[in-house]
């Protein structure tokens, strides 16, 4: 039997849920909708939760509220899924990338720090954190947002970051997309910024098929997203009376019914997908030339998204994936860079050499299959094969 590469973990109470909206209920903003908000937004420990039909919509969301602009600068990390930058340039602002640390992949505070104070000093120090084909037009734009990622489930060094973004007026936005129930010393991710966006594709730690939620604790956020969401309605006006430019990023009932019983089982979910990880760990310690993943010490929880593994030299990443497929082994290189993207590539410029520990990241890491539903022979097969690839 194959191995899948992820998978949703559904049971009959979630088949329930969603047939219960279908007998009758309202099929878009209704009670579960607002249901699965309250849920989410209390394990984290956030006073609101706005749902949306994807972790896209609500990092563009968040970009609105933070009052990024046209040729304003977001500092992000080129070692994502392209949604952490793509967000940014929707509002015509440009994404300023910064190197991630070689052991998390996330963010680097020290980095980060540098180049705000150059950026917001202008001048020629400021010309090497541009994109390529802006250094030409010099610093034109302020440093408004930092957007870092929670890359894989472990949270980003967020004391550093919080220092750089108070002392320099920054706002900050989670992109948690990955990182439902991880902990940074102690406290849950997505409670750090002015706003956090979860994601629910169904390779995350809870799935809703497709969806997002933002969860804040400012209160004039939480109207101006609903008002987004929904097309540029104000939710305290009258029907159809639309006071901004708005989106339809609304999450339906069907959706929102599957997150709620997602929610009631995200305990359980998270300890089946750590103990997926532990195997894969106990499994892996010997295996020459794989690197497990690195939790770092300021990540009291790791909440695992993905199970990546980095391929060490002199064996080369893409034979591995080649080899595993032959047998029977699906696996996937995480993440190609951003800044290599085809498109990044062409519009900003870049190539290979301007962010040295993401490429090496890019060019050694392999997730293998993972999901809560893998048992402990699935991962041994994996890890026979694995051991043969290499």
């Amino acid at each position: 039997m194959s191995i899948p590469m992820s998978g949703p973990d559904l049971t009959a109470a979630e088949v329930a849920a969603v047939n219960a909206v279908l007998q009758g209920a309202p099929l878009s903003i209704g009670p579960q909708l607002e249901a699965f908000e309250q849920a989410l937004a209390r394990y984290v420990g956030i006073p609101y939760g706005v749902g949306v039909n994807a972790g896209t919509s609500g990092l563009h969301m968040c970009v609105i509220a933070a009052g990024v602009a046209a040729g304003d600068y977001v500092i992000t990390t080129p070692f994502s899924f392209i949604a952490s930058a793509n967000c940014i340039l929707y509002e015509r602002a440009v994404p300023v990338f910064v190197d991630v640390d070689p052991l998390t992949g996330n963010i680097d505070p020290h980095l980060v720090a540098q180049a705000v104070a150059d950026l917001q000093a202008g001048g020629a120090a400021a010309q090497r954190w541009l994109p390529p084909a802006l250094r030409a037009e010099g610093v034109t734009g302020r440093v408004r947002a930092l957007l870092p990622v929670h890359a894989f489930g472990q949270p980003a060094d967020m004391a550093p970051l919080l220092q750089v973004a108070q002392a320099h007026d920054l706002v900050v936005i989670e992109d948690a997309c990955e990182a439902l129930g991880a902990e940074y010393r102690g406290q849950q991710a997505g409670t750090f910024g002015a706003a956090a966006v979860f994601a629910f594709y169904p390779n995350k730690q809870i799935t809703t098929g497709e969806g997002g939620m933002i969860v804040t604790a400012r209160e004039d956020w939480w109207h101006l997203f609903h008002s987004l969401r929904n097309q540029g309605r104000d939710i305290f006006d009258a029907w159809l009376n639309h006071t901004r430019l708005g989106y339809n990023y609304r999450l339906d009932e069907l959706s929102a019914a599957l997150g709620c019983v997602q929610m009631e089982r995200l305990a359980e979910l998270l300890a089946k997908r750590a103990q997926v990880a532990a195997w894969y760990n106990e499994r892996l310690a010997n295996v020459a030339g794989v690197e497990r993943p690195t939790i770092v010490s300021t990540t009291t929880r790791m909440s695992w998204f993905v199970y990546v593994v980095r391929i060490q030299p002199p064996a080369q990443r893409d034979v591995v994936m080649g080899r595993l497929a032959a047998l029977g082994i699906p696996s996937r290189p995480y993440f190609t860079p951003i800044h290599l993207q085809p498109f990044y590539r062409e519009r900003f410029g870049y190539q290979w050499g301007d962010f040295p520990v993401t490429e090496a990241l890019g060019a050694t890491s392999l997730a293998l299959p993972f999901s809560s539903v893998m048992s402990a022979a699935q991962v041994e097969r994996v890890v026979a094969a694995l051991r043969e690839a290499v």
